[in-house]
């Protein structure tokens, strides 16, 4: 009975431990998220800008450009999967590596190849576990993104649009991310970045019109000087969504794990307690024998 009782003390010492490690990583984690957050909605304007340039510098211009022509047949397309670097963030990184395999199934569905680009120790662990294939990966910082990291990853996949198909290059770009709608809500979400597709719809409000320009000297030039800027602004964009979204699933994780660990407490807790009482109902009646054999005799 004294060996149970130090297994429940020994339970109870080390899930109390742990839930000092849950409660310290929810509190980094709740810390942090406000910055995240702000860095998001510092991005946007930008990239919703430089968008809304390019698309206005296309459809305003009858040109033939890798940026929005769309070719006549697409045999390779490259996907660029957002991961995280750590874990105890919940299904987060589980979910988007779900929704780049509905992705790669589909597009393989289609008759196209399919050149993987990661960002994250978690995707890269997923691969390399499974032995699969990838061009290149990017790890370290996925909860606080700097830019240098996009403009190296936008440099790559630039690259490789720019390359014909029999040297390697791909016809279209493809980035998987997580989108982050609210600190309840973040999206497994999948965006075509190349080429860019320019919708012309019924524009009703003055303000939704896309801007006139006047450029010079080409429009295929401007383009040119755009291109890397917008590959760069939406990679970037991205790359802040995913981690907004995983620090939020982290801080909802390390909430459900320290309660969870504290009601394992309390369980233990009561079951320490059960077997004591039960170890000493137990000497009591061993006494009570006793006294009464002596009596007896």
């Amino acid at each position: 009975m004294g060996a149970q009782i130090r297994v429940y003390r020994q339970k109870i010492s080390s899930t109390s431990s742990m839930r000092k490690i849950f409660k310290a990583m929810e509190l980094i984690a709740t810390s942090r998220i406000g910055k995240a957050r702000s860095r998001v909605a510092a991005s946007a304007p930008y990239a919703n800008a430089i968008t809304r340039a390019v698309s206005a510098v296309s459809s305003q211009s009858e040109i033939d450009h890798p940026l929005t022509t769309e070719p006549e047949q697409i045999r390779r397309s490259a996907v660029l999967v957002m991961t995280s670097d750590r874990g105890l963030a919940g299904s987060y990184s589980a979910s988007v590596l779900k929704q780049a395999e509905q992705l790669v199934e589909l597009l393989r569905e289609e008759g196209k190849e399919v050149k993987m680009y990661l960002s994250g120790r978690k995707a890269q662990a997923y691969f390399d576990f499974r032995s699969r294939e990838y061009a290149k990966v990017w790890t370290g910082g996925t909860d606080n993104p700097e830019f240098s990291v996009a403009q190296e990853i936008g440099k790559a996949l630039l690259e490789d649009f720019s390359t014909a198909y029999e040297d390697g290059g791909v016809d279209e770009i493809h980035v998987v991310f997580t989108q982050f709608k609210s600190m309840v809500v973040q999206e497994p979400t999948v965006i075509r970045l190349l080429p860019l597709e320019v919708v012309e719809e019924e524009v009703t409000d003055q303000a939704e019109l896309l801007p006139l320009y006047e450029y010079e000297p080409e429009p295929e030039q401007v383009l040119d000087a755009l291109l890397p800027r917008y590959i760069e602004s939406r990679i970037f964009a991205a790359l802040l969504q995913a981690a907004a979204s995983e620090l939020a699933a982290r801080q909802r994780a390390m909430k459900s794990a320290g309660d969870n660990a504290s009601e394992l407490i309390k369980k233990y807790t009561r079951l320490r307690n059960n077997a004591r009482q039960a170890e000493i109902t137990q000497e009591l009646t061993e006494i009570v024998g006793g006294a009464d054999a002596l009596s007896a005799s």
